[in-house]
């Protein structure tokens, strides 16, 4: 794809083309990546840098991650602070929350989860690592779906080798957009795995409108993930996390389709309560470990 913009409008004709220089929104987010220096790492920084990326990636490879997003876009305290605090109450093993340095030693000072910053710049990323932050990710992109905009794979790839140049030894996990037809997102989960991406997480829930309610419908609007998590995993070996449109019903579902994670946002951070929020995690945290218990007495006979 020719053009410099990061962002490509869900309908591509003469009318909606992006034009960056008229909306300062779209200025900010779909700017060229900057080239940022970043300081070489001594040997010592490097080796604990390893040892905390092994640390990171432990959950996933047994297949018990559990990753509670608050929203790229979310910059609200109160409501972050929250969702920080139900995931360290409800048994996530890691928490995902807006780019910002401020974001980021606040969530340090509510927990001792691993600290996953999401964004589309990666110039942003540094300050966040800096700041306490120990995996990045470039993805959760429902907002911008919501303003009409989506991902086309070379800017995805674009946006991975500029932020694996800038940061090369933090984890970082690469969403890959359901805008793209299966076959196209299972082709670029293995570019990204082969640019040095460390987990990938699929999408989906966005694009499912359940026609059933209660269980069917829950499960219904998790299938798009689901396929995804299904297809990426076995043309991968890194670890793929299964996220959007889960529950603790279709969690376990997750992990028997090959995912190594689980990502749940809108499910927690829309809650207003936070009783409800360490709820809703906890019964998706031990849906999970019901699973896990079940699948390893099996192994084990």
């Amino acid at each position: 794809m020719a053009s410099s913009s990061i962002l490509s409008p869900l309908v591509s004709t003469p009318a909606n083309i992006l034009r960056t220089n008229q909306n300062q929104l779209l200025q900010t987010v779909s700017r060229k990546p900057n080239r940022v220096p970043y300081p070489r790492t001594s040997f010592v920084t490097r080796a604990l840098l390893s040892a905390s990326k092994d640390l990171v990636l432990e959950d996933f490879r047994q297949k018990k991650a559990l990753k509670i997003i608050s929203g790229l876009k979310n910059f609200d305290k109160d409501n972050v602070a929250s969702v920080v605090t139900a995931a360290d109450k409800g048994g996530a093993t890691c928490v995902d929350i807006a780019c910002d340095a401020d974001l980021v030693k606040m969530a340090t000072s509510l927990t001792l989860l691993p600290i996953c910053v999401s964004s589309v710049d990666p110039a942003a990323f540094p300050a966040a690592v800096e700041a306490g932050a120990s995996m990045i990710e470039i993805g959760n992109y429902d907002s911008f779906y919501e303003l009409g905009l989506v991902f086309a794979s070379e800017q995805i790839l674009s946006l991975t080798k500029e932020t694996k140049r800038i940061l090369p030894n933090i984890v970082l996990s690469v969403t890959v957009p359901h805008t793209l037809s299966l076959p196209d997102q299972v082709k670029l989960a293995e570019l990204l795995e082969q640019e040095g991406a460390d987990i990938i997480q699929t999408e989906g829930g966005k694009c499912s409108n359940p026609s059933k309610a209660g269980i069917l419908g829950l499960i219904e609007k998790a299938t798009p993930t689901l396929a995804a998590a299904y297809s990426i995993s076995r043309a991968v070996r890194i670890p793929v996390m299964c996220s959007s449109g889960l529950s603790s019903v279709t969690a376990p579902m997750a992990i028997s389709a090959g995912a190594s994670g689980i990502g749940v946002g809108s499910a927690v951070n829309k809650l207003n309560d936070i009783v409800a929020m360490i709820a809703e995690v906890t019964s998706i945290s031990e849906a999970m470990k019901v699973y896990n218990g079940e699948r390893n007495r099996v192994i084990a006979m």
